[in-house]
């Protein structure tokens, strides 16, 4: 059954100012293939531009185990000065063929990886879908107040950095909370959404505080998808349609486009009511 867009406008008269108000009821999307925007006449991005027959759900598959700690980081920091000294030995012998150094140092070497500079990095080196491009501004609807050094603002979730969290700022979990990335048109399309759930930096704070059960995502502010999560450290991995521009369309005029994900459901802390999200990042088409 066809769905009816009702308008309802109410005029309300206050201190002399008029305001005029649209509900909207239910709006019915076309069918489109490739979720890629539709362009007007003067080439600019229509409010609907992502358009989508209903909203579809999505499942993850699971990735890898986020295992973090604050004993792992010193771990961490322990081997990397192992290698950095090795790195140097190297470097003073000029030593390339590593079958000449002792069999401890070439497993030594093995193991280190001159990309990863933190312990808490989402991504070590090699190319991406950063490379061409990632957002380039974030908001949130709330934040939790910042704790002496530790904040919980909306750029923790897109500082590619497992430390950090958004955490919603209102009282209860956080239900109807959002947060909204802001997508310049040159960015590569999008095909995949990776979600690390809840505050991970530790297992103890990702169980006592609470996590994301479903997130509903709005492309321009009109609804995508809901995504649900798994009450899990691993990495959450979402695919969708290519999100986004493609190369023809980049040589006209384009305007900026969102993607707004909101709290639907949560999996309570043990201790806390505040709701976290440590990453959402992306992966996608038309980078190196």
């Amino acid at each position: 059954m066809k769905k009816i867009l009702l308008l309802i406008a109410f005029i309300i008269v206050a201190g002399g100012s008029f305001c005029l108000f649209f509900l909207t009821e239910a709006r019915q999307y076309s069918k489109q293939q490739s979720l890629e925007p539709k362009i007007d006449g003067e080439n600019n991005i229509l409010k609907d531009s992502f358009t989508v027959a209903s909203i579809i759900e999505i499942n993850p598959k699971l990735g890898e185990l986020l295992d973090l700690s604050v004993e792992g980081e010193k771990e961490f920091a322990k081997h990397q000065q192992k290698c950095e000294e090795l790195w140097s030995k190297m470097n003073k012998m000029k030593v390339i063929d590593i079958t000449k150094l002792p069999k401890e140092e070439q497993i030594l070497y093995e193991n280190c990886d001159e990309t990863i500079e933190s312990y808490w990095d989402v991504m070590g080196g090699g190319c991406s879908w950063y490379c061409a491009g990632g957002q380039d501004t974030l908001s949130a609807s709330s934040c939790l107040a910042s704790n002496k050094e530790i904040t919980y603002e909306a750029a923790n979730i897109h500082d590619l950095n497992y430390k950090t969290a958004w955490v919603e700022g209102v009282d209860g979990y956080g239900i109807g909370e959002s947060v909204t990335y802001h997508f310049p048109p040159q960015n590569p399309r999008m095909t995949e959404i990776i979600i690390a759930n809840g505050y991970i930096k530790s297992e103890k704070a990702w169980k006592e505080n609470s996590r994301v059960k479903k997130l509903k995502m709005y492309l321009n502010d009109i609804p995508f998808a809901i995504l649900n999560l798994s009450d899990s450290r691993h990495k959450q991995h979402f695919e969708v349609e290519p999100l986004g521009y493609t190369d023809e369309d980049k040589e006209r005029k384009m305007t900026w486009w969102t993607i707004k994900f909101e709290i639907l459901d949560v999996y309570k802390g043990e201790k806390y009511d505040d709701t976290a999200i440590s990453e959402i990042y992306f992966d996608g088409n038309d980078s190196h």
